[in-house]
């Protein structure tokens, strides 16, 4: 196996994880932020009212992104089985 290949390989998968995370890590930060503002601005310090929203803003964002998450990973998957089996001697 070339070396190049496998790191070429293994950086796209990472990038292709990053790409496929982004969207939920982002709408967990920003319903994180505006649930603290809310939290500061009314001094409620309840650990229940930034989990709640996040989880509900996670599980609309997983029914959303769905079948865009589905297809990206299996086209992923098929092209990097396809490139596997190019690495071999």
């Amino acid at each position: 196996m070339n070396p190049d290949l496998a790191i070429d390989l293994f950086k796209s998968t990472v990038m292709f994880a990053l790409y496929v995370v982004a969207p939920f890590l982002g709408a967990t930060l920003a319903v994180g932020l505006i649930a603290s503002l809310i939290q500061s601005v009314t001094s409620l310090q309840e650990q229940t009212l930034t989990f709640v929203p996040k989880l509900l803003a996670l599980a609309g964002l997983i029914l959303l992104l769905a079948p865009w998450l589905l297809r990206s990973l299996s086209e992923f998957t098929i092209t990097t089985l396809t490139r596997m089996g190019g690495l071999g001697p």
